[in-house]
């Protein structure tokens, strides 16, 4: 049998059960993983609350790493004691073992151990793709990156800086802010109440080219307000809600803007995009460019601790979750 989290119903952490299931087998193309560690990440919030469809009982969770138990028919990407990493969908992280589509494996190169995999993976490949292609960061730009002390948050701010460019950081208290600024950005403000006036000020007036906005909701317009013209708005994350229905002449308005809302599972859908980023990944860790802060431990049973302080914005960096 394999232990797992599982929820029955949506709602809040206390929908969330320690219990034993059946141990799956690998069917053509999947490979079994024995999770050594699982990370946490705040869409496994939206799949508990129901914001994110799944069907129900579930086990949450899409980010994890361990060794391949075993594969099935037509594998040949990863084999049997192979040490591997992934983030991706299906959901299923939250469980002493799983079966998962072999070509969505990496595996995890000497140097970086499996708590730093597990928990890197998600939001290493989501910070990879957005300054490397959604808007290609280059040296000398500055740009704002919301919830700067987060998972996300402190990896962009420390890959940016490395790639050049000068990153403000926005959260959501004073030591918050010290951490962002520890990592990478050189100015961090507190609250978004007065943002784009304070982006104007540190800017001169000039405004930034791209906001990296994974609050939702509550800062949309602030973010849009903070862009010089043709800039962009990268809405990628929904922490206080999904953003509504707006009227796309604000985007002419304030500058001919541009809007994206894009998904680490468009940019990593080809096995190539997906090892290409991988590699990048690995390297800026490897190199010490890119520190993976690993703030939070919980047992996986205690998942629903863990979801509790990430709700109530007490954690930083990364949490990671022992099996």
């Amino acid at each position: 049998m394999t232990k797992a989290i599982r929820i029955h119903a949506h709602g809040g952490p206390e929908v969330m059960h320690w219990e034993d299931v059946p141990t799956p087998e690998p069917g053509p193309g999947e490979a079994l993983v024995r999770h050594t560690a699982v990370g946490l990440n705040y869409i496994d919030v939206y799949f508990r609350t129901g914001l994110y469809k799944t069907a129900l009982p579930a086990t949450i969770g899409m980010e994890g790493a361990g060794n391949v138990v075993s594969v099935g028919p037509g594998v040949t990407v990863v084999e049997p004691g192979d040490r591997v990493a992934y983030a991706t969908a299906p959901i299923g992280a939250y469980a002493t073992q799983r079966v998962i589509a072999a070509d969505r494996l990496v595996k995890i190169p000497d140097g970086i151990d499996d708590t730093t995999a597990a928990t890197m993976m998600l939001q290493g490949l989501t910070a990879q793709y957005l300054i490397r292609r959604t808007h290609k960061v280059v040296p000398g730009e500055t740009i704002l990156v919301h919830a700067a002390a987060g998972g996300v948050g402190l990896i962009l701010c420390q890959w940016a800086k490395h790639l050049g460019a000068t990153v403000i950081g926005v959260v959501s208290t004073e030591e918050k802010a010290k951490l962002a600024q520890a990592h990478g950005a050189a100015r961090a403000i507190v609250g978004y109440g007065n943002l784009a006036a304070e982006v104007k000020q540190i800017t001169g007036g000039a405004m930034v080219p791209v906001v990296y906005d994974s609050i939702g909701k509550d800062t949309f317009t602030a973010s849009l307000d903070c862009l010089s013209p043709l800039g962009l708005m990268v809405s990628y994350g929904n922490a206080s809600g999904p953003v509504g229905a707006f009227d796309l002449g604000v985007l002419a308005a304030k500058g001919s803007l541009f809007i994206t809302r894009p998904t680490l599972a468009t940019y990593t859908a080809k096995r190539a995009d997906l090892e290409h980023a991988a590699e990048e990944l690995f390297d800026v860790v490897k190199s010490g460019a890119v520190k993976i802060e690993v703030n939070q431990t919980y047992a996986l049973k205690d998942a629903a601790q863990a979801h509790i302080a990430l709700e109530s914005r007490k954690t930083t960096g990364s949490t990671v979750l022992l099996p």
